[in-house]
């Protein structure tokens, strides 16, 4: 976030004060099983980027905090968007987002570029809302039979970067059921063009300009 730190339990509180009705942040396993909260992954520890499954949960600076802190203090009536950044991690956060309630797992999407990974984890744990977050460059057999796959697969959203996006894209997601999510959107003016095209969820480090922008387009 803009306004703090990023992957923070103070850029995630500011966030909601702001405005936001969700939050986004990219997650890691721990040496010892714990689920934090960091952007890279590693640690720069004695001139060396350290991967954090090297470490403890309790050799981590307490500015990392873990997805159950995130949880406990941000609380489970908001929607949060979560980049799986290690596979491994998956058990621990259906363990963490279960414990919410069947309410809570609903708001809870879980975000991977990996289209087979998240057949797996659709077929282990069917109640998880899971989302392709992929670049349209890198869809190879293109977006349409893409959108059909994830549909088949019980993956509920294709989540891009705004500059993938127009107004084609989003209801080509939305024939196939699927949720349209944009990331990587700075400017209100950007962000009202993404409203206007209808995806269902924008991404942006500057809160107040996403407020801005959704009072712009839907009440004002």
């Amino acid at each position: 976030m803009a306004h703090s730190a990023e992957n923070t339990l103070e850029s995630f509180e500011l966030a909601l004060r702001l405005g936001a009705t969700g939050l986004e942040t990219d997650v890691w396993l721990t040496k010892d099983g714990q689920v934090v909260c960091d952007h890279d992954g590693v640690v720069n520890k004695f001139l060396r980027r350290t991967p954090i499954n090297k470490f403890n949960r309790d050799e981590l600076a307490s500015s990392i905090p873990s997805l159950e802190k995130i949880f406990e203090r941000c609380g489970t009536g908001i929607n949060y968007s979560i980049d799986v950044c290690d596979e491994s991690a998956i058990d621990r956060i259906y363990e963490l987002v279960s414990q919410g309630g069947t309410d809570f797992v609903k708001r809870v999407f879980l975000c991977s570029p990996n289209y087979s990974l998240l057949c797996q984890w659709h077929d282990k744990y069917p109640n998880l809302q899971l989302v392709n977050s992929i670049r349209l460059a890198k869809i190879s057999e293109g977006p349409e039979r893409r959108c059909a796959n994830l549909a088949t697969h019980g993956i509920v959203a294709l989540n891009m970067h705004h500059t993938d996006w127009n107004g084609g894209l989003v209801a080509l997601a939305h024939r196939f059921g699927l949720a349209a999510f944009s990331w990587d959107i700075q400017h209100v003016e950007l962000i009202c063009d993404a409203f206007r095209m209808g995806v269902d969820a924008v991404f942006s480090d500057w809160t107040d300009r996403m407020v801005d922008a959704y009072r712009t387009e839907f009440i004002d």
